[in-house]
């Protein structure tokens, strides 16, 4: 089965670095929904799908992406912004590159002044380097907010399965009575409909609800609703970060609800794939246990 099967609602924006000593030094930023096809394509050329600013550089390494953006068209604009800030004007006032930095410098300093910055800030985006010699520190003054976790090594995307679904019956045994069946068939008419637990109606519109993150928590609500209760305590602000599980009273996520109800949430395995060696591994268990 192709890779690209296997992808579901992943946004991601990346930084390549050029390890082509006649070109070694030299960035390219892009974007993309499966990191280790992409970064294939560039090494491979424009025939294989790559873009003609990497055509014939490589090769091409992927140091770091962001990615958890909540649709194709917002991580469209955080790769324009990342490789124009002069023309964003959300960014032209950040220094121009100095003669000390150089190109992977200067685009990880805009870069994290760009995860402070509205409305980029209140994203749910992880932050996640894939190899370990260019891991960089965070400039005091732009320190990732508190809700982006920085992840580290590689990452392999793949569809949720579609054979269970929460809530779905069992059909009736053939061998069960007619009050069996009946209630059975009761309890699935039931199910069409909804509660909202913040407004309590009933709905039968499951494209407008959300749904809490934590298998042990039944909660299901109108996104409004959610949204409203959520930016309670978020004034002057049209998208919430966080929020109480009005049910299970646990803090999420606002973009991890979002993800979820594209069936996306946890469909990031964080592996070694067969071709990164024993060493990829070894750092990446490190550096995780120093942040845990």
């Amino acid at each position: 089965m192709d890779a690209s099967a296997e992808i579901e609602q992943f946004f991601g924006v990346y930084l390549l670095y050029n390890v082509n000593p006649q070109f070694k030094g030299r960035t390219y930023i892009g974007f993309t929904v499966n990191p280790n096809r992409r970064i294939q394509q560039h090494n491979k050329g424009k025939h294989a799908g790559g873009a003609w600013r990497t055509h014939g550089r490589g090769p091409w390494e992927m140091v770091l992406i962001i990615h958890g953006f909540p649709n194709e068209i917002s991580a469209l604009r955080f790769e324009w912004a990342w490789q124009n800030p002069k023309k964003s004007r959300r960014l032209k006032h950040l220094p121009v590159k100095t003669k000390k930095e150089n190109q992977f410098q200067y685009r990880f300093r805009i870069v994290s002044a760009m995860l402070n910055t509205c409305p980029w800030c209140r994203f749910a985006l992880t932050i996640r380097w894939l190899k370990q010699q260019y891991v960089l520190d965070f400039p005091l003054e732009y320190s990732p907010p508190a809700h982006m976790p920085i992840a580290y090594g590689p990452v392999r995307i793949k569809k949720s399965g579609t054979n269970s679904k929460r809530g779905k019956t069992e059909p009736p045994n053939e061998q069960g009575d007619e009050e069996d069946i009946e209630f059975l068939s009761l309890l699935r008419r039931n199910e069409k409909y909804v509660r909202c637990s913040v407004c309590r109606e009933r709905t039968k519109d499951h494209d407008t609800l959300l749904k809490c993150i934590h298998p042990k928590c039944s909660m299901q609500a109108h996104i409004i609703c959610l949204s409203k209760k959520f930016l309670n305590n978020q004034a002057g602000q049209l998208i919430p970060v966080d929020g109480k599980c009005p049910s299970c009273k646990a803090v999420v996520l606002w973009g991890d609800l979002i993800r979820a109800k594209h069936g996306c949430y946890q469909n990031l395995e964080e592996c070694t794939s067969a071709e990164e060696d024993t060493e990829d591994a070894d750092w990446t268990d490190q550096l995780q246990s120093h942040v845990t």
